[in-house]
């Protein structure tokens, strides 16, 4: 049996059923892919540190084309609810599967340019679409 008192377990689901109603959809979301990345063993983008070797998920919120000295360079912005980095593939145009709102696993080394977190030529997984 648990040691809990029975009365109070239900106030417990209560504050976080109003917690959940108080909360924006954003705040949700950024629960959500903080849990996600837990469970998938990944390392979170907020605790990321320079030259760090790290394998991280979340969802992609922006891909750009954006040429790095004459040559192409597809962007996007990694988000996994405890921060955002930029995962880059230079000298690609467009890589199928990559677009805005699909869950990505993501390994390599961490740098840092102009102040934020950067991946370049990561290795990546495409999460599957029936778990978005």
């Amino acid at each position: 049996m648990s040691a809990v008192p029975r009365s109070e377990k239900p106030a417990g689901r209560f504050r976080r059923m109003l917690d959940r109603l108080s909360s924006s959809q954003e705040d949700l979301e950024s629960e959500e892919l903080r849990e996600d990345a837990e469970t998938a063993g990944c390392t979170r983008i907020g605790d990321c540190q320079d030259r760090q070797i790290v394998t991280v998920t979340g969802t992609l919120r922006t891909v750009t084309l954006r040429p790095r000295a004459g040559v192409p360079a597809l962007e996007a912005e990694l988000f996994d609810g405890s921060g955002a980095l930029d995962v880059v593939w230079l000298g690609r145009r467009s890589i199928r599967g990559i677009e805005p709102g699909r869950k990505v696993i993501a390994s390599g080394r961490i740098s840092m340019s102009r102040g934020r977190r950067v991946l370049f030529n990561p290795k990546y997984e495409l999460r599957p679409l029936g778990r978005e």
